[in-house]
């Protein structure tokens, strides 16, 4: 579907109406203690984040931030990260093998920037949103507040914690058009005044619109709350997520654009393709209170993951002869992960000036094991197959080869950091930190060892990177609900890569990439339950590498560059009509490429130019409440060759809520409303996802 620019104009100017970041309360900083550094999540509204780590208001935040909460989850009926990012402006979400999160942050792909409670969860699976109070979205450079990595931004997840101010019990069910299904329980029990139990379980059944699609997930996380005294608190959480599902790699492409009329089809082995994950997350927290001004606090998290996915894959579509290419590979992941982390928040004053303070530290090993085999095919002897194609595929027999990766990663990391928030007066504030961090990588490649050193690789690789990374913004306040702001950050991401995998003999020696980000913005609470925010940047990211095109052996040094504009406006209209809407302006590309001798810069890969999002809901009375949604995504490439475009889609959404009382709710979702054929995203030009058609969504939720 095209649309003219009469359309992407009315688009833009409508986008301009309405967004998300966070309806605020109306209260002045100064009436922020350190102890509230999280604040219960409303819909469409939450005051300050986790993620920052002070008790800052995000109104006075020099960044991109936006926050999901769990009540915005359940109505919209969210099953996925990538459901939660499709109405965060700025973010588009990737096909990820499917098999795992990803998404691309202002023109930054990762499957690695993924938090929970502030601490890494960067192995690839699907996450679950059964136990979270809120997802937050901060956008741009965060190595001052993550560490490496979060080049374009970083997804946090804040989850749900034991209380002893209610005892509760919500059962929630659904169930949609295509058999996919989801039962949740979250209990809430008070021990006593200063002990109380928390639990949160999920059963998910997958399915969707593509043939042979099935799965199924289960996932619990038990809490335990314990106030030790006034001043201390300890929240201990253990979680353990089981998933095993089909991979589907989605359909290929065909002359420059997806492949037409074969939505449903399965370009894979229903047999064979298979991921399975099982993941155990055990933390523990303490909170304590060295003064009314001065807080502490510490985590330390032990977390053991295994993940296996196996997949064929379409590789090309041949029309003119009717073949199929299929490709494959097994490959398999264990993680285990030990972080330790420590933040200080202190607030004082020098003489007239106000300031809080931030200073830490942080400690990781994360120790991974990886394995890949190849597919291979009798018919070609090789790992690719070409066959008649048919639907549903019959494919030739297959086996797997020896290991063609066999590695073991040891990494460990420190950091320290400084952040001081100083409000020079009612009108200017300065925002001025600084991020030391050292990563030590190295790796044993088994089947380097096993053939000698003869070929210059005795199998042992080693990098380490000390990087010191800065955080800067200047806020001018010219009203207490008003901040203009200009702000700077750095990034880095070692040599070894998002997953650890991509260090190499001659990538060793080589400088960390580089992340900077430019930001100026506004943010303005036009009252206590509406609030719109837009900003302006530039990412730049640097010492990437690639492949010389005139040298297959020797590699290059690359960059991107995005520039940008994104929107939000959330909150209420009325009292009767809430409003959560967003637009971004994208225009990435990648830059120092140069073939026979002329540059020869090419788009980033799933970056839309426009993407516009708009949900409303209305409250009709008492009883019942309606909404609607609308999603519009322009044309994108689906890989940096730049041949395969995905067409610009309008995508329509709708639900109604019926609430029997304050404790029986029950809601009916429906998607694509018209049934547009779409593709959303890819992972490359011949793995597209198809859009579900119209699918309809019922779910109970029953509290006592």
């Amino acid at each position: 579907m095209k649309l003219g620019k009469a359309t992407i104009s009315t688009a833009v100017l409508l986008a301009l109406y309405g967004t998300s970041v966070l309806a605020q309360e109306n209260i002045t900083e100064s009436e922020e203690s350190v102890e509230r550094i999280t604040v219960r999540g409303a819909f469409f509204g939450q005051q300050v984040a986790t993620a920052v780590k002070t008790p800052t208001l995000l109104v006075n935040v020099p960044q991109s931030v936006s926050v999901v909460s769990a009540e915005q989850i359940s109505e919209q009926a969210l099953f996925s990260i990538a459901d939660v990012m499709q109405y965060t402006p700025g973010v588009s979400i990737g096909l990820g093998e499917d098999h795992r999160d990803q998404v691309t942050i202002r023109g930054q792909n990762t499957t690695a920037d993924f938090f929970v409670d502030g601490l890494r969860d960067d192995v690839q699976y699907f996450r679950p949103l059964y136990n979270l109070e809120r997802v937050e979205i901060l956008r741009g450079a965060n190595a001052l507040l993550f560490g490496r990595g979060g080049g374009g931004g970083v997804v946090n997840r804040v989850t749900k914690v034991a209380s002893s101010a209610e005892d509760f019990t919500t059962l929630s069910a659904g169930i949609d058009t295509f058999g996919a299904g989801s039962i949740s329980v979250d209990t809430n029990k008070s021990i006593d005044a200063n002990n109380a139990f928390r639990f949160n379980g999920v059963f998910d059944s997958i399915d969707n619109h593509r043939d042979f699609k099935d799965g199924e997930r289960y996932a619990i996380n038990p809490t335990y709350t314990w106030m030790a005294n006034d001043d201390t608190t300890v929240v201990a959480s253990y979680e353990y997520v089981n998933d095993d599902r089909l991979v589907d790699r989605g359909i290929p492409s065909l002359d420059g654009a997806p492949l037409e009329g074969y939505d449903d089809t399965y370009f894979g082995d229903p047999d064979f393709n298979n991921t399975t994950l099982e993941a155990h997350i055990a933390r523990v927290r303490v909170d304590h209170a060295l003064s009314q001004n001065w807080n502490l606090n510490g985590t330390v998290q032990f977390a053991d993951y295994d993940k296996a996915y196996q997949n064929l894959y379409p590789v090309n579509f041949d029309a003119d002869a009717g073949t199929v290419t299929l490709d494959g590979y097994r490959d398999t992941t264990t993680r285990e992960n030990a972080l330790v982390q420590l933040n200080l928040i202190g607030q004082f004053a020098t003489g007239d000036i106000n300031h809080t303070l931030l200073t830490g530290m942080e400690y990781g090993s994360q120790d991974t094991e990886n394995a890949r085999r190849d597919a291979f095919f009798a018919d070609s002897q090789d790992d690719q197959v070409s066959f008649v194609f048919s639907d549903p595929l019959v494919i030739p027999s297959m086996t797997l080869t020896d290991p063609v990766r066999d590695r073991a990663s040891d990494v460990t990391f420190t950091s320290a950091f400084v952040q001081d928030e100083i409000k020079l007066n009612e009108n200017w504030i300065v925002v001025a930190g600084l991020r030391y961090d050292n990563f030590d990588i190295d790796v044993v490649d088994s089947i380097e060892v096993a053939n000698g050193a003869d070929d210059g690789n005795s199998g042992f690789l080693s990098s380490s990177d000390s990087q010191v990374s800065p955080r800067a913004g200047l806020i001018y306040k010219p009203a207490e609900s008003v901040s203009i702001y200009a702000s700077y950050s750095k990034s880095f991401l070692p040599r070894s890569g998002d997953q650890f995998l991509s260090l190499s003999l001659t990538s060793q020696a080589l400088e960390a990439e580089e992340f900077e980000n430019k930001e100026i913005g506004v943010k303005w609470n036009f009252s206590d339950s509406l609030s719109v925010t837009a900003a302006a940047f530039e990412v730049e990211r640097e010492n990437g590498t690639a492949q010389d095109p005139n040298n297959p052996e020797a590699s290059i040094l690359t960059g991107t560059e995005t520039k940008g504009f994104e929107v939000q406006v959330v909150g209420k209209l009325s009292e009767r009509w809430v409003i959560n809407a967003g637009y971004s302006n994208l225009d990435g590309e990648e830059m120092g490429r140069i073939v026979d001798g002329a540059l020869a810069n090419r788009d980033l890969a799933q970056l839309p130019e426009h993407m516009l999002t708009l949900w409303n809901q209305y409250e009709v009375n008492d009883k019942w409440r309606v909404a609607l949604g609308v999603i519009y995504q322009s044309e994108q490439y689906a890989s940096l060759n730049n041949t395969v475009e995905l067409p610009d889609f309008v995508r329509v959404d709708a639900a109604v809520y019926y609430d029997y009382s304050e404790d029986v709710k029950l809601q009916l979702n429906v998607e694509n409303v018209f049934d547009e054929d779409y593709f959303p995203s890819a992972h490359n030009d011949n793995n597209i996802a198809t859009g579900e058609p119209l699918n309809a969504r019922v779910s109970l939720q029953y509290k006592f």
